[in-house]
């Protein structure tokens, strides 16, 4: 075993072929003849120990050679590019697999982030399994063969890794420099340009009283920002499209121009694009998605670039200073972010950090709003005649023939606690409510517009992304081709009647159906309710007649939780179905579409039955001796201080119950994963008898790979969830406000713990993502500006018709002699006369009960000696009409505040703007001068002439003095079209055209 562990062969074969193994290559394959010659550089200059690992692994490797060759065998590196063997063709055993003579190594160094040379990096990994049947059968074996030679094809270097006891076997994958240049030009990739010595941006001068406020906010929070002595403040670089042709204009020879995070996306891109098959006629048999599928692979991942115990990795240094609770009062490091995790993860995290910080003042506020309730509670009239009135007031029976009649007194608890929610301060706070909305979409959109040009994202099309790799399989045999006006290449044109229709039409089906499910499901929670509340009222015992209501409102808001929960796991599936067939080009495209599906069945599934609450229980309900029913049912009532009790107690239970839930399953379910995978590793270590080799197996358990492979695999759209969980959050605390003040605080508290504990997700729990580039957050903001909106209606609506506000008021205005409330609740309650009610609907009278002669519903109806019995008053009228006209107020004066704050926000400050403007500018002239630089050469290789510093530092003398002027938009367009403001320090240049 040890001669076999001692034995290894490195052998690097490198292709280069005409044929095409993936699904999209470069039509530009012609290298620039002025361009650098490439050599790998290793970017990280330290190497990743694990302490807990590392002595035993050096114990047994110290005494060894890395490399052991036989006398005939020699190793010479050439070029950088490609590995040359030169010795015995016998050493380069096949093995069982059929992959015939590849590379194969094992390590016996500290470093596991590169390949055995310690000079390539390993930029992605993949892993099957031989103890899986299914792995070792011929065809799994002849689709790892063709996808692994249809990768080398590609130019992809691959490493082999010897099996490991538990039968993982890994293949390490490195992208040559002269891939990553192939494909950085696919991918419009945007590249640091080379600077120009000397020049400088000057920062714009703002306001100096600002600009003070400014100072005195920083020296109060300084505790709280990033300190930069652990995350320096990142440089600014003029970013320009990466060409081959034109290469000269870039900085190649930083160590970071290809990041880690290009190096694994580019290496996606070819995986995710590769064939696997010879047989043409299958058209979806490309993509490492479906190998792992097939289980021809288990997984395929890119490294992170150490371990929690690997001072000096950015994982570690995240991990500590960013996912630590104790830091959840801290700003966030987000550029450090963005450039470990990708811009989609780093856009996400920048929106979470500024909603969470959007909640405080929302938080505060409805805080002062609950203390008034409370402070308040004692001298609200209303409850007080409930509770303390001298005078006994029977209700009629909540029910048909079991239920009888009770004491209005027996829900003094109810009222109370109503009032906490039903007072003047919701309808300030709902105001409130919707401006705040308002402003934080509009200061996000502010603050999304200096990120975006901090990131260099103010460029980026959606039309320039590739189109998917499934789109173009499902389209391979339409004949029918358009030239894309954006991207100028030829691609697939979708029929609209005979592919796109019928996809549209069984879409909207589906989830038309899907939605009518929903609204099943909470008819019959209703029909619980209503047979939970008869049932409860017949025991006659006061103590559960007066808690009827709260207990049948808290248990159907649990029912309606676990509904909500089972029905999401079926909506996920089937909304990917259904995008999946619309034939969607872009992925961008494709999650915008899955995202406003999966949205529209969970608005239903989670807000059906608190509209319900909101909107309809109550209202329709007819009288005693005529209700309304429903399936010969009495529909539910409003107990007398209407139902924002009810919707209060609907809304925290869901609302809190479904953070608490999704936070437990985030951490569990990546958690039992996890265990999982590390049983996998440490199954076939633990079968080790010799003790030297289960020594060594369980020190290559700590290798980055394997330590990675243990990790829970994060998916394309694994991002998805938390947004959900975020948007939803965000009807909750906006769209039923009025209801539940104290929301804005829970969540609150919730997106504090949230937004540390993912970040510690992602770092320990997952594998690291690939990074995806995106412009914004992207349909998310579409929904969020619709529940803005969408909030100003119910907000007025459930104050004018669902709380007692209105009536109140009206009351207050045109009854009460003294503008109280005394006597409202009298008021309020229409008479009813026992002795119109039909017989099977009368209460049983039990022996030794009296009977009662006039019961008391909630209603302005006439009474029973009045000519027109039991129709509505005047009064009823009246308060209808105040409903109404409150809402029309209500909304319309938001509407005009929502106007001026938009007005006085803009979507980008005017400072940003022509930061943006100038460095465009620069941008150009970096161009110009890089192309006149070229040029000025070529002439002096001819002509022998140097060019001039003069020249070069008078120029930079220029660009400093352009953007030291606070120029006005005409005046900067004059500058750039060749017509300068200020007076030039040389010669008039050459204009572009010219050039």
């Amino acid at each position: 075993m040890e001669e076999d562990d001692d034995e290894v062969s490195l052998t690097q074969r490198y292709r280069r072929s005409v044929s095409q193994p993936s699904i999209y290559r470069s039509t530009q394959d012609s290298l620039n003849r002025c361009s650098q010659q490439t050599s790998y550089q290793s970017i990280h200059e330290t190497l990743y120990d694990d302490t807990m690992s590392m002595a035993s692994l050096n114990s047994t490797a110290s005494a060894k050679s890395v490399l052991t060759a036989n006398s005939r065998e020699s190793l010479t590196l050439q070029d950088g590019d490609r590995t040359i063997i030169e010795g015995s063709c016998e050493e380069l055993r096949p093995d069982v697999t059929g992959r015939g003579s590849r590379m194969t190594s094992h390590y016996g160094t500290a470093s596991s982030l590169y390949f055995r040379d310690e000079i390539r990096s390993i930029d992605f990994v993949l892993v099957w399994d031989e103890h899986d049947a299914e792995a070792l059968t011929y065809r799994s074996i002849e689709l790892r063969r063709v996808f692994e030679k249809n990768l080398e094809k590609e130019g992809l270097e691959l490493e082999y890794e010897r099996p490991e006891p538990n039968g993982l076997r890994f293949i390490k994958i490195h992208a040559p420099r002269e891939v990553l240049r192939r494909y950085s030009e696919i991918l419009k990739l945007r590249m640091p340009m080379k600077e120009i010595p000397r020049l400088r941006i000057q920062q714009n001068q703002s306001n100096l009283i600002l600009k003070e406020v400014n100072s005195l906010f920083r020296r109060i929070m300084k505790n709280y920002y990033v300190d930069t002595t652990i995350f320096p403040t990142m440089k600014h670089r003029f970013t320009a499209v990466y060409s081959r042709d034109k290469e000269y204009l870039f900085d190649l020879d930083i160590p970071e121009f290809f990041s880690p995070a290009t190096h694994s996306r580019i290496v996606q891109f070819i995986l995710d694009r590769t064939r696997f098959t010879d047989d043409k006629e299958d058209d979806f048999a490309f993509g490492i998605d479906r190998l792992i599928t097939e289980r021809a692979y288990v997984a395929a991942y890119p490294l992170h670039d150490g371990n929690l115990h690997s001072p000096d990795s950015m994982r570690y240094l995240l991990y500590k200073e960013w996912a630590s609770v104790k830091k959840c009062f801290h700003y966030q490091p987000l550029d450090y972010i963005k450039e470990y995790f990708g811009v989609k993860i780093g856009l996400y995290f920048a929106w979470l950090g500024f909603y969470t910080h959007m909640l405080v003042p929302a938080s505060i506020v409805g805080l002062l709003c609950f203390i008034y309730s409370c402070l308040t509670l004692y001298s609200n009239k209303p409850s007080e005649d409930i509770c303390n009135g001298n005078t006994s007031i029977e209700m009629c029976p909540l029910c048909d023939h079991f239920c009888g009649y009770w004491n209005l007194k027996e829900t003094c608890l109810h009222a109370r606690v109503t009032y906490l929610f039903d007072n003047p301060s919701t309808v300030f706070f709902s105001i409130f409510m919707s401006l705040w909305a308002t402003l934080f979409l509009e200061l996000w959109k502010s603050y999304s517009a200096e990120i975006t040009h901090r990131w260099d994202l103010t460029g980026l099309d959606a039309q320039e992304e590739h189109p998917r790799p499934q789109y173009l399989a499902r389209l391979a045999h339409v004949k029918k081709k358009s030239v894309n006006v954006i991207t100028n290449t030829v691609e697939p044109h979708v029929p609209f009647w005979k592919m796109r229709v019928p996809a549209t039409i069984l879409s909207f089906s589906v989830v038309l159906l899907l939605i009518i499910v929903a609204m099943a499901a909470v008819l019959g929670v209703v029909l619980y309710r209503m047979s939970i509340l008869t049932a409860l009222s017949f025991y006659g015992n006061p103590m559960i007649t007066s808690n009827a209501i709260l207990f049948t409102t808290a248990t159907a808001a649990c029912i309606n939780l676990c509904c909500i929960v089972v029905f999401n796991l079926i909506y996920v599936r089937l909304a990917e179905y259904l995008t999946e067939i619309e034939l969607l080009r872009t992925q961008t495209e494709f999650d915008d579409s899955l995202t406003l599906k999966i949205y529209l069945l969970q608005f239903v599934n989670y807000y059906a039955s608190i509209f319900y609450i909101a909107f309809f229980k109550g209202k329709f309900i007819g009288y005693p001796g005529k209700y309304i029913r429903f399936f010969e049912f009495r529909q539910e009532e409003c107990g007398p201080g209407g139902c924002l009790m009810e919707l209060c107690i609907q809304l925290s239970i869901i609302m809190t119950g479904k953070q608490v839930m999704n936070t437990i399953s985030e951490m569990l379910f990546p958690l039992f994963f996890k265990w999982l995978n590390t049983i996998k590793v440490h199954v076939g270590t633990s079968k080790t008898k010799n003790s030297d080799t289960k020594r060594h197996s369980s020190s290559r358990m700590y290798l980055q790979w394997v330590r990675d492979y243990k990790l829970v695999q994060w998916g394309p759209r694994s991002l998805f969830p938390e947004y959900l969980e975020m948007i939803l959050q965000y009807g909750f605390v906006t769209i039923f406000v009025a209801a539940f003040p104290l929301a804005p605080f829970f969540a609150l508290l919730n997106n504090i713990l949230e937004m540390r504990l993912d970040a510690k997700k992602l770092l320990t729990m997952y594998r690291r993502p690939v990074g995806q580039r995106v412009r914004d957050i992207g349909i998310w903001y579409k929904i969020l500006d619709s529940i803005s909106k969408l909030s100003v209606i119910t907000n007025a609506f459930i104050i004018a018709f669902t709380s007692n506000f209105i009536p109140r008021l009206v009351y207050l205005m045109t009854v009460s002699d003294n503008y109280s409330l005394d006597g409202f609740l009298e008021h309020s309650l229409s008479k009813f006369n026992t002795t119109d009610l039909k017989n099977d609907t009368k209460p049983m009278i039990m022996a030794g009960e009296k009977s009662i002669e006039i019961c008391r519903y909630p209603d302005y109806r006439e009474p029973p000696d009045s000519p027109n019995k039991y129709n509505h008053t005047i009064m009823h009228w009246h308060v209808l009409a105040a409903r109404l006209a409150f809402v029309v107020v209500f909304e319309n004066i938001v509407a005009l505040v929502k106007i001026f704050l938009r007005w006085c926000i803009p979507d980008m400050n005017s400072n940003l703007r022509d930061q943006i403007r100038r460095e465009a500018y620069i941008t150009n002239e970096i161009i110009i001068q890089q192309e006149t630089m070229r040029a000025g050469r070529c002439s002096n290789e001819n002509t022998e002439v140097n060019p001039t510093e003069n020249s070069n530092q008078e120029n930079a003398l220029r660009w400093n003095q352009i953007l030291r002027n606070s120029l006005s938009n005409s005046e900067f367009d004059l500058e750039v079209h060749g017509t300068p403001v200020s007076p030039p320090l040389v010669q008039p240049r050459t204009g572009p055209a010219a050039l």
